[in-house]
């Protein structure tokens, strides 16, 4: 490994630095038209970003990353796994977001079905017992007058 900075690269990731520049260069070089040396300048920023990021080197300076560059065809199927596979796990995480939005939204709403079904219960039940108290006072008050009745006749007529 050659040091590049204060980073370790290894001498195909220095070469394949130098080739994307070229590509750049010559793409930024070719082109007359203004927006395309914009982006052409915003490609070689990023790339250089890229290429000297301490955690790209640190990652091809570690056991999976000299691996991976010693056998490109499972890095380019451990690339395409994750990128296929992302799409996928992105539904997923948008199916679960929603799910559990709609349990919060379910649980306020079914809390305020059960609270007005229980209001209504009560309601009825109060209006029940509402009903039966005035009868049973009815019954009471009959019962008690028909009861005072009698006893005043009772002593009355001795």
């Amino acid at each position: 490994t050659i040091v590049t900075g204060d980073y370790n690269m290894s001498k195909e990731m220095q070469e394949l630095q130098k080739q994307w520049h070229s590509v750049v260069e010559s793409i930024h070089s070719n082109s007359n038209l203004w927006p395309f040396k914009v982006i052409c300048d915003e490609i070689k920023t990023k790339s250089e970003i890229f290429f000297f990021c301490p955690q790209v080197v640190a990652f091809m300076n570690s056991r999976v990353g000299l691996y991976l560059d010693d056998h490109p065809f499972v890095a380019l199927s451990l690339l395409m796994f994750v990128a296929v596979s992302a799409i996928p796990v992105a539904f997923f995480l948008i199916f679960i977001v929603t799910t559990a939005i709609m349990a919060c939204i379910g649980v306020i709403v079914m809390e305020g079905v059960v609270i007005s079904i229980g209001g209504i219960a009560l309601l009825c039940v109060l209006c029940g017992l509402g009903a039966l108290s005035l009868g049973v006072s009815g019954v009471l008050s009959v019962c008690y007058i028909v009861l005072s009745t009698l006893v005043n006749y009772w002593y009355a007529s001795r």
